[in-house]
């Protein structure tokens, strides 16, 4: 072997060399990362850096297959180029998108005008002219890939550049769907705080104490579906009309976060208007405008509202859609149906309200669609029959007690079956012997 022999395989040795100690270098950086607490962002931040400065090119993304909606959509994470890049921004078509989800296999193309694979005749100012395209793969599923674009180098790509990508690709793929799943953990654990801080606020909204009036006998529940739910049920008292005192059950359609926002909002508007408006129909009418004004055509309220004048023994009430009410005597059961529709759907709507002798012994029953509703296994609902069948054979029940047997019926019904809706019950008892020194209502708790 002669001397130019010997330098020249010298020469090629050390580039060997040097290729090695770069591809060393990028990996030790990527590696580094694996112990470390970085962020998503942070960690491809840094990957592209890295390709940007060994590889040599214009510019680098990451793009990550959008799992959160089950398509086959890339979602660009990170995009970063060198300095004499400007803000020019290259992007991966459609068509090789498509290439890389069919194939997941490396890209190489020196030159994409020329590639009957590509060239669709439709050359964008973005399209890059050059492009170096990995999959990142983890346990047999495609997460993503890694795009280089233009290299600066004339020669174009190179097998070293595709060997050393696809390293770089299948050592972060595992990183970096660790971090996103520590993210997505993280995300998960703020969510579920938030739900328990609004599942509290929603608890404290309602009635934490009953109102005690001689001869009546009132009592609430409610049961949220989920954390919070869109049903609720109220006691009002008011300081200025201490004989008479408003009872709401409401429904608000959807579940979850936003209808217990509704809820909250449904409340707050019921208890103004009460404070200044002793009318049923007339407090269900500014409400429903009220509602209308504020929510969306998609959201209504169910509500059923009425007042109990203790001192006449009477109820008056208005019904907005609700589930009919019912009146329990000795002569049977008679639904409570007066009012109008649903609230928040149509405005200035014309709504009746009536009032209804509470005689002794007569209870009032209301409860939200849940109740009714509740399936068990087989879809087969709870139904209204065996709702009244409850409420008839159980006569000398409290108020709380009753709502205890209907309670327990519905879940010997449902079973193991999951509940499915909000679950919601308000009794009125009015006594079959009222003691003759009772006085004036107390209520333990003021608005």
């Amino acid at each position: 072997m002669n001397t130019k022999q010997t330098f020249e395989q010298l020469y090629s040795e050390n580039q060997e060399l040097k290729r090695a100690v770069a591809e060393l270098s990028v990996l030790n950086e990527i590696s580094s990362a694996i112990n470390s607490a970085m962020h998503l962002e942070d960690i491809i931040s840094m990957m592209i850096r890295e390709i940007v400065r060994h590889i040599g090119v214009a510019q680098a993304a990451v793009l990550l297959l959008d799992d959160c909606l089950k398509q086959n959509d890339f979602q660009t994470m990170i995009r970063e180029g060198d300095s004499g890049n400007g803000d020019f921004s290259f992007r991966m078509d459609d068509h090789l998108q498509e290439w890389m989800l069919r194939y997941r296999q490396p890209l190489l193309v020196n030159d994409l005008s020329r590639d009957l694979r590509f060239n669709t005749g439709d050359r964008r100012h973005d399209t890059p002219h050059s492009l170096l395209s990995v999959p990142m793969v983890v346990k047999g599923e495609l997460i993503g890939i890694i795009n280089a674009y233009n290299k600066r180098d004339c020669s174009g790509f190179s097998e070293a550049d595709q060997r050393l990508l696809s390293i770089i690709a299948s050592q972060s793929g595992q990183i970096i769907e660790n971090a996103r799943l520590r993210e997505q953990e993280k995300t998960l654990a703020l969510m579920q705080e938030e739900m328990q801080t609004a599942a509290d606020i929603q608890q404290r909204l309602l009635p934490r104490q009953i109102p005690q009036a001689p001869g009546f006998d009132f009592a609430g529940n409610s049961i949220p579906a989920s954390e919070v739910g869109g049903d609720y049920f109220d006691f009002i008292c008011h300081k200025n009309h201490p004989k008479q005192i408003a009872v709401c059950v409401g429904d608000v359609t959807g579940k979850g976060l936003p209808a217990s926002l509704l809820m909250a909002n449904v409340q707050a508007t019921v208890r103004s208007q009460f404070y200044n408006i002793t009318s049923p129909g007339e407090c269900i009418r500014n409400a429903n405008t009220l509602l209308y004004e504020s929510t969306g055509s998609d959201r209504f309220v169910t509500l059923f509202y009425g007042v109990v004048d203790v001192e006449k023994s009477t109820l008056s009430f208005c019904n907005g859609g609700h589930d009919n009410p019912y009146l329990v005597s000795g002569r049977g059961l008679r639904r409570l149906s007066t009012g109008g529709p649903v609230l928040g759907f149509v405005p200035f709507c014309r709504y009746e309200e009536e009032t209804v002798a509470l005689n002794p012994g007569e209870r009032v029953v209301i409860t939200s669609d849940g109740i009714s509703e509740a399936m068990n296994q087989n879809e087969e609902e709870f139904g209204e029959k065996r709702l009244e069948a409850v409420i008839m054979d159980n006569p000398g029940l409290s108020s709380q007690e009753l709502i205890g047997a209907i309670l327990a019926a519905v879940r010997e019904h449902t079973g193991n079956t999951a509940q499915s809706d909000d679950m919601t019950l308000a009794v009125i008892t009015r006594a079959a012997e009222v003691e003759k020194s009772a006085g004036t209502p107390t209520y333990p708790f003021q608005p």
